[in-house]
């Protein structure tokens, strides 16, 4: 068992390692005698190449596709038995098959296709007996930190945890002071005083730093496990920190008080503090969603470029004012992007009024909207800008709908569980809108969200794709009808 930067390079370099030694193995002559007896598998290479070049790059080649699709488990997190040897088993039938695809573009260097059967077989069984016999297991020798903003809060997860806690992180305070050479030594450095929480609450606890530094710590002090003890879990410090555990590879939990006030959780049994599930899709659908976002951005501005350079001149013809039209949206914990739109609206059609929800969504007439806007929303074209949005990752094509960062703030004022939608890439269409659940009716709309962040998968998010493309060819349809009539 080893942890932190060793459990890092112990599994990184006994995949590198076993890898070699299984492609090795599978290439010699018994091995390839035994597979094509048992398995009546023709190579397209000789039977045995081990002291060609040729089979020097396939071990390179195998090593790097193994090791790629392996990075996930080289975080330093504990794992139980079974959930390492399952993930472990799925990760090598991902690399085989897709050293299979290699050899079937007919890639000089694959590797014989028996070579890659008892590679494959070799994988299965010595790779989870490493990464079982290096991982950590769950609460043993586990280092916790405690990260959060109110010390009763504190308190009361330190009174939780019976693991080794290394200390606290927490934003600036006025009430803590450090000591005075501390002080004259940043004043001198014209640096900043870095004031904790009230050391006057007996926390029994170090505090190793400040937020900004969250990182810094989680390394330095080998954390295994980052509780948070916000004293709201709705604020973008929380989310922050969610988001510094999720790169630095270390478990984020919080207190079950709280587990109403996050997204998803790994509970079992009465368990004081739970577990935050950071990573709700596999490595694997994430590649796959990725995949499916840019195909779908490239093809759909592929499809619409000719449409482009018409719907910019009738904008122009219609009102004075730019083409387009950015907003600020609310992205992934917290943070914000900005996503354009074919402008559809009069210029400053929020200067009076500021940001609200249009009327249309409530199935009203937006006097705001212009002539050509009018056509450009009910044919859903207006939307087109915004696959470029998808094409560079700053939205997807399926997700909860992105809100103006003064509605998120109006909303969540009346639906406290909003901010749950922040733990996903917003996306172009989800199951809120093809339930025609808008703004105007945020706890119809947040129910479907959370229900999509439950079900989320590559195949869900197709049936969502179909039933919207149909939605807008029957929006597209009605509506020249109605012209018609």
């Amino acid at each position: 068992m080893v942890s932190g930067l060793r459990y890092r390079v112990a599994s990184a370099g006994g995949t590198v390692l076993l890898t070699a030694l299984a492609v090795t193995a599978a290439n010699h002559p018994a091995a390839q005698r035994l597979v094509t007896a048992l398995v009546p598998v023709a190579s397209r290479l000789p039977a045995t190449v081990l002291q060609s070049k040729a089979f020097t790059l396939a071990v390179v080649t195998t090593v790097a596709v193994v090791t790629a699709v392996h990075v996930p488990l080289f975080k330093p997190r504990p794992r139980r038995v079974l959930d390492t040897i399952l993930t472990t088993e799925k990760r090598v039938f991902t690399a085989s098959l897709a050293l299979a695809t290699v050899g079937y573009f007919d890639y000089t260097y694959r590797l014989p296709r028996s070579t890659l059967i008892v590679t494959t077989v070799l994988l299965a069984v010595a790779l989870p007996l490493w990464l079982v016999t290096i991982r950590r297991r769950p609460g043993e020798d586990e280092r916790v930190l405690i990260v959060g903003d109110d010390p009763a809060e504190i308190t009361n997860v330190r009174n939780s945890i019976d693991g080794c806690v290394v200390g606290y992180v927490s934003p600036p305070s006025r009430y803590h002071v450090e000591p005075e050479s501390a002080t004259t030594a940043a004043v001198a450095d014209g640096g900043h005083v870095d004031r904790g929480l009230d050391e006057r609450v007996d926390l029994d606890l170090e505090r190793v730093g400040g937020l900004s530094r969250l990182g810094e710590m989680l390394v330095e002090y080998g954390v295994d496990t980052a509780v948070l003890a916000f004293s709201t879990s709705d604020r973008a410090e929380f989310f922050g920190a969610l988001d510094t555990c999720n790169e630095c590879g270390v478990t984020a939990k919080v207190h079950r008080d709280h587990v109403d006030s996050v997204l998803t959780t790994a509970t079992t049994g009465n368990e004081e503090i739970v577990e935050i599930d950071l990573e709700p899709w596999d490595w694997q659908d994430y590649v796959f969603k990725r995949a499916f976002d840019v195909t779908f951005a490239a093809a759909g501005l592929l499809a619409f470029a000719p449409f482009i350079g018409i719907i910019a001149v009738a904008i122009k013809l219609d009102s004075p004012g730019a083409v387009f039209y950015s907003q600020e949206r609310t992205a992934e914990l917290g943070e914000t992007f900005d996503v354009y739109k074919f402008r559809s609206m009069i210029p400053d059609a929020e200067a009076e009024t500021g940001a609200t929800v249009s009327e249309e969504d409530a199935g009203g007439v937006d006097p705001r909207v212009t002539r050509v806007g009018y056509v450009l929303r009910q044919t859903h074209l207006d939307e087109i800008p915004q696959l470029w949005s998808i094409l560079v990752g700053d939205m997807s094509v399926v997700g909860p709908r992105p809100e103006r960062p003064e509605l998120d703030s109006d909303i969540e004022t009346g639906v406290v569980e909003w901010r749950k939608r922040w733990f996903i890439k917003p996306g172009l269409t989800g199951l809120a809108q093809i339930h025609d659940a808008t703004g105007h009716e945020p706890e119809k709309k947040l129910r479907y969200d959370l229900e999509y962040i439950r079900k989320q998968s590559f195949w869900f998010d197709c049936s969502i794709v179909v039933r919207q493309v149909w939605g807008v060819v029957s929006d597209v349809v009605a509506f020249g009808a109605d012209d018609e009539e």
